[in-house]
């Protein structure tokens, strides 16, 4: 018998040992995450904000949620409150559902639901506009099982009333109230009081719709609190399923109460918490990376960017936008960017969601470009949908201190200044590669929304450009684009403004190219080293023996990546982009 006792005690311990280090795995491998649902979720200091959450219901756990989000500021202290919450969800759980023993293992799994629903939004997190998300659904849960803690340790004859509290809390609770309520109800056996919370259950959100929020839509007060994830052109029911998970847990916990004591559940629960968990959660190292770029971006880390793409094989076109605007401030532009890389992966998505460049770090892209009315705009346009948030106010900043309107700079920073992490924030001033680029071309608003091609086929333009900066970003986005036409004019006066210096190695790759396409037609002449000519005519000589073989063209640019994917003759016939 002691050996038994010892043996389901060790078990236990393990058990809990286990499912604590993978809780802090997964946290610790998406610190990038929890910075940017920082970074890209609104809080405004203020009743106004205040009010107009408080007018739907769960409003008030959405505040709550919003206002300790802005703690992933640090996302080491953002997670330390949520361990904290996860911890108080355990012990009270453990009491409200009389779990004793290995049996309160059976608390790991809401909690496994919690951590699962945030660490599997992918791209969500950049379209999903819910307040608080990354709390609210912590928050709500706890305050639930503090109330069924009170609820189950009161006499019976009380649940009456324990069901008209769930019924009046509604509007605070939302879901979590009537999950409360439906727990209590099988928390012992089936009486007259039980039927009764059965009419308040269903009637409930029906109720307060028709009293209290006519003004809102019925769905949007049925379950309200319940994370559904629909955007204007998407929608996403596989992300509910943490939630649908919590609540069918929450329930079937005091009904297989006696099943809970076997000496095996408490690894039985470690198990279902690291494959649910595993299945569900979204890893992918182009997404993390894409974080941790715009973050560099965000202080002008240019280093920082640079050595996280250059430790990428098959980056997206969002990190090779911004490794060319970190090349652009470090120099070396049309010396390294093929050789890093140009052609573009697509996103890893599980689902159909539209989501690219523009609503990922399109506005500090603009910024670093100078188009300041571009950046202004589509902050706006993404506010709209998703609220005023951190890594927006800080763009606006920067754009309308480039717009010399002080005003405008003092609006978005005030609003900043409220939050906990940002009360001394002021936009870093605007360096002199970005004003001359701001200088260099008008900074007409579009309204085109396709907004990488845009800035390629904008920036390639500029083949008049009065600056040295410009010039090159001209030339080299006449590259990209694969336009010969454009390439010619930038090339002239590129070369305006780089008499006496060295002709950079792509744009030299990108000449004999060119020249080799129309030998009939006067062009430029331009100095040439005869490595990269004979380089030129070995990389034709290697296409045209492997054509010769019969190998399909996808076959021949995966051998000849090895050893000519840096070159700009690579991407031209292999990787070029449609813009």
């Amino acid at each position: 018998m002691k050996n038994t006792i010892k043996l389901s005690t060790a078990t236990l311990y393990v058990s809990l040992l286990a499912f604590i280090s993978f809780v802090l795995y997964i946290l610790y491998i998406n610190q990038e995450v929890f910075y940017t649902a920082h970074d890209r979720s609104e809080f405004l200091f203020g009743s106004t904000y205040f009010h107009t959450l408080m007018s739907k219901p769960f409003g008030l756990i959405q505040y709550i949620g919003a206002w300790l989000t802005q703690y992933f500021a640090y996302p080491a202290l953002g997670t330390g409150i949520l361990i904290v919450i996860w911890a108080l969800i355990f012990f009270i759980g453990a009491k409200a559902f009389k779990l004793k023993g290995g049996a309160s293992t059976a608390m790991f799994l809401p909690i496994a639901c919690l951590l699962t629903s945030l660490v599997d939004l992918g791209y969500w997190i950049y379209l999903f506009p819910a307040n608080g998300y990354w709390f609210s659904q912590s928050v709500g849960y706890l305050i639930m099982l503090i109330l069924l803690w009170a609820a189950v340790n009161t006499s019976r004859k009380w649940h009456i009333a324990w069901y008209l509290v769930a019924f009046f809390m509604y509007p605070i609770l939302g879901w979590f109230s009537l999950l409360f309520l439906l727990c209590l109800a099988l928390s012992d056996k089936i009486t007259w009081r039980e039927l009764v919370a059965i009419v308040v259950l269903v009637f409930t959100a029906s109720i307060w719709h028709s009293q209290c929020y006519s003004y809102l839509k019925f769905d949007s007060v049925v379950l309200a609190g319940f994370p559904r994830f629909i955007a204007p052109v998407d929608r996403n029911d596989n992300l509910s399923i943490p939630f649908v998970l919590l609540g069918a847990v929450s329930v079937i916990i005091p009904l297989c109460s006696r099943y809970l004591e076997k000496s095996y559940f408490p690894v039985l629960s470690v198990v279902a918490v690291i494959a649910l968990t595993s299945y569900l959660k979204y890893q992918d190292k182009n997404y993390i990376d894409e974080m941790r770029m715009i973050r560099c971006a965000e202080t002008d880390n240019w280093k920082g960017i640079l050595d996280i793409v250059s430790n990428n094989p098959k980056p997206t076109s969002t990190m090779i936008m911004l490794k060319n605007v970190a090349l652009m401030n470090e120099g070396g532009l049309l010396d390294r960017s093929f050789k890093m890389g140009n052609i573009s992966n697509p996103i890893n998505k599980p689902d159909s969601l539209h989501v690219t460049l523009l609503e990922i770090a399109a506005p500090i892209v603009y910024y670093n470009y100078g188009m300041m009315n571009e950046g202004v705009r589509l902050c706006f346009e993404n506010s709209i949908q998703e609220g005023f948030s951190p890594f927006e106010l800080k763009i606006l900043s920067r754009c309308e201190l480039g717009n010399n309107n002080k005003k405008l700079v003092d609006r978005y920073t005030s609003l900043l200044h409220h939050h906990p992490f940002y009360k001394t924030w002021q936009p870093s001033p605007l360096s002199s590669r970005v004003k001359a680029l701001q200088n260099s071309y008008s900074d007409d608003i579009s309204g085109v929304e396709n907004s990488d091609s845009y800035i390629v086929n904008h920036i390639s333009l500029w083949f008049d450009a009065n600056n040295k900066l410009a010039s090159e970003q001209a030339l080299f986005y006449s590259m990209i684009r694969c336009d010969s036409r454009r390439f010619w004019e930038a090339l002239r006066n590129y070369v305006k403004f780089h008499m006496n210096e060295e002709f950079p190695v792509h744009a030299q790759e990108a000449y004999i190219l060119y020249f080799d396409k129309a030998p009939g037609k006067k062009r430029m002449m331009m100095p040439v080293e005869q490595s990269v000519y004979d380089r030129y005519k070995e990389f034709w000589n290697t296409i045209e023996t492997k054509a010769k073989s019969g190998a399909k063209m996808e076959d021949v640019a995966k051998q000849m990546h090895a050893e000519w994917g840096g070159t700009y003759w690579y991407y031209n016939i292999f990787g070029r982009q449609v813009y």
